[in-house]
């Protein structure tokens, strides 16, 4: 039997199991409700960022994405785009 490699494998994966681990980095649990180990949710996620590079996942469907389309179109500070003192955007949570 060959080795399986970390690229092989993310290579062979399908969009169900691409899914699969997606979830699981989001809910840090495996779908029978096991918890992830740090090391796990490590490289979950370095191979659904792999699979998402290699098969040409839309950047706003991939792991991560920002929608900053809204931010700061209006040029006011309740937008959430305002600049520190270095000149860098800060960020404002609202709950």
């Amino acid at each position: 039997m060959s080795e399986m490699t970390f690229d092989r494998m993310v290579e062979q994966m399908t969009p169900a199991i691409y899914d699969s681990l997606k979830q699981a980095v989001s809910l840090r649990k495996w779908p029978d409700g096991r918890v992830l180990t740090a090391e796990q949710v490590e490289l979950c996620l370095e191979a659904v960022i792999k699979y998402e590079a290699e098969h040409g996942v839309a950047p706003d469907q991939r792991v991560g994405y920002l929608d900053r389309s809204g931010c700061g179109s209006d040029g006011g500070g309740e937008s959430g785009d305002e600049r520190g003192s270095d000149g860098e955007e800060t960020l404002t949570w609202v709950n």
